[in-house]
């Protein structure tokens, strides 16, 4: 299993929003909610397009730059 996760989301203008997180799932929800980030937050419904995963928290980071 992966210890961290790059993910790609669509969001509903079209845009793409990346980040990186240790949860996906839970991360997933807090986007969907509204709640993980401003950016999604005002381009909701966002939907998964990518996951990654990664074999830590510093790859992670790597990647999603």
């Amino acid at each position: 299993m992966a210890d961290a996760w790059v993910y790609l989301l669509r969001c509903a203008d079209g845009s793409l929003y990346t980040g990186w997180t240790v949860d996906l799932d839970a991360r997933l929800r807090r986007h969907g909610e509204g709640k993980a980030s401003a950016y999604t937050r005002s381009r909701l419904p966002v939907e998964l397009a990518l996951a990654l995963p990664m074999p830590d928290r510093s790859a992670a980071r790597r990647e999603e730059a």
